[in-house]
């Protein structure tokens, strides 16, 4: 039988696992700036905000008011202050990977200021696009000219991991939909476990914290990389559940009051009185099952013991640990009725690009992970689906994927081996389906959680014997904007 797999080169580059060395060279741009020294002075007038913007923002901002700053444009012109060529924000996830968060804070804020850089602790993005940014725009109608110009060429950097990434991009995606024109570009300094959207990008893999020039050589590219309009899209999430269940999402999943799910597609059964929404947005993948419960236990095992996250190598060692201790290795499915395959808790429907009829497919018995893609970056620079033969694209009824064809790749993972076999690039994955929309529909029985992540950010969903659970994955139109870190 001939293997799925191509042999040879296709238009879709094999994303293969590349070394730490070439992964920090691109994290901090040094593939194209080796010889060029950068002036820290020079870079700060750059980047630099005039104190009474910065302080205007700060105030509306902690205030949760647009009017919170206005005190600071009465008491300052800006008639004869100097704009900054690209004014830039820093978002900063102090627990991302190896938790560098803090030292990362520290040396930016030396660099360009304290009141540029956000500790997304205490600032959340949404907070910053409701009332810092209209803080700008406010006083931008009303004929300030720095301030005009500042929000017209603001560029955002995000440390974290893909998590933070995208729930950074989710947050200015709001910009797009109520006509708050432009939305700022995003650059990423990568300080997550696997950091594939990052990779996606150009910026790499992992940080190199050890050279100390990094953070200014990342700065300077943040500012004068080209912006790409991106033709990868953003998915977004509908999560309905039965009401009264407790469950802790991302910060990328919001509470909603109302649902939207497709109604040409007819829910079976009854319909619980009262349902909880949330809604969000992915970039680059969603995933239910087993290798998201791992997740979930690493993210609380590193939260509970934070001396043990040292670093990305570290944190991987302790991954790949964790995932031993879950059952998802030398188990047998049947021993436990919380170590069985998806196929007893999940229904999916797809619906394929220009087909507006809705198609159940079925989950393959041996699945245990049921991953849809889109970036085809997944398990820290992997890509599970492949590049398939022609021949076998054509018997399955699939298309050659590519990050801009509308579609999600769907694939399962079975037990922890196979799923070993994959992220080396030994073996692709279990493909079961190409989709432009996508229904799960959960029920519980003898399973009381399932597991559950957008772009590595896990959670626990409970389940309701008598009620099912919905989540819909629609894509969104609007492209979002980042920085080619290449």
């Amino acid at each position: 039988m001939d293997s799925p797999t191509s042999a040879g080169d296709s238009s879709t580059a094999r994303i293969v696992a590349r070394s730490s060395m070439m992964d920090s060279i691109r994290a901090c741009g040094l593939s194209g700036l080796a010889g060029v020294r950068i002036d820290k002075e020079d870079l700060r007038r750059r980047l630099l905000m005039p104190e009474y913007l910065r302080l205007a923002m700060l105030d509306s901002i902690k205030k949760k008011d647009v009017d919170g700053g206005d005190q600071h444009f009465r008491l300052h012109g800006s008639d004869d202050v100097p704009c900054p060529e690209s004014p830039m924000v820093v978002f900063i996830n102090p627990r991302s990977g190896g938790r560098y968060g803090p030292i990362l804070k520290e040396r930016i804020q030396q660099l360009i200021s304290e009141e540029q850089v956000f500790d997304l602790h205490d600032v959340k993005p949404h907070e910053f696009v409701r009332y810092g940014l209209a803080c700008l725009e406010k006083w931008a109608n009303n004929g300030d000219r720095c301030a005009k110009e500042t929000r017209q060429n603001m560029r955002v950097v995000v440390a974290g991991g893909d998590g933070t990434v995208g729930w950074v991009l989710g947050c200015l995606g709001e910009l797009h939909q109520k006509g708050r024109e432009p939305v700022p570009p995003v650059a990423v300094i990568p300080l997550g476990t696997g950091n594939d959207l990052s990779r996606s990008f150009g910026w790499g893999g992992s940080f190199p914290f050890a050279w100390k020039s990094a953070i200014k050589r990342t700065l300077h590219r943040a500012t004068m990389g080209p912006i790409c309009h991106l033709d990868r899209c953003s998915w977004h999430v509908v999560l309905q559940m039965p009401g009264g269940e407790v469950v802790d999402p991302p910060y990328s999943l919001k509470a909603t009051e109302e649902c939207s799910l497709d109604q040409t597609l007819e829910i079976d059964g009854d319909v619980p009185d009262k349902v909880n929404c949330y809604e969000g947005v992915f970039y680059n993948y969603f995933s239910i099952g087993m290798d998201a419960q791992v997740a979930y236990g690493f993210h609380h095992l590193r939260n509970e013991k934070p001396y043990f996250a040292q670093g990305p190598i570290t944190n991987k060692i302790i991954y790949s640990g964790y995932s031993c201790t879950q059952g998802w290795f030398l188990t047998p499915c049947m021993s436990d009725p919380s170590l069985r395959g998806l196929k007893n808790i999940l229904r999916m429907h797809v619906r394929r690009v220009n087909c507006s009829e809705w198609e159940q497919i079925p989950i393959p018995k041996s699945v245990r992970a049921v991953v849809a893609l889109n970036l085809h970056n997944y398990g820290s620079g992997r890509n599970p689906w492949g590049n398939l033969k022609p021949e076998y694209l054509e018997k399955r009824g699939f298309v050659e994927a590519h990050a801009d064809d509308g579609l999600l790749e769907i694939f399962g993972l079975k037990q922890g081996w196979h799923a070993s076999f994959v992220m080396v690039e030994l073996i692709s994955a279990k493909h079961i389906a190409q989709a432009a929309s996508i229904r799960l529909e959960i029920r519980g029985g003898e399973w009381k959680d399932a597991f559950m992540q957008m772009d590595g950010e896990p959670w626990k969903q409970p389940m309701n014997k008598e009620h099912s659970t919905f989540v819909e994955i629609k894509r969104v139109p609007f492209q979002s904007l980042m920085i080619n870190g290449e």
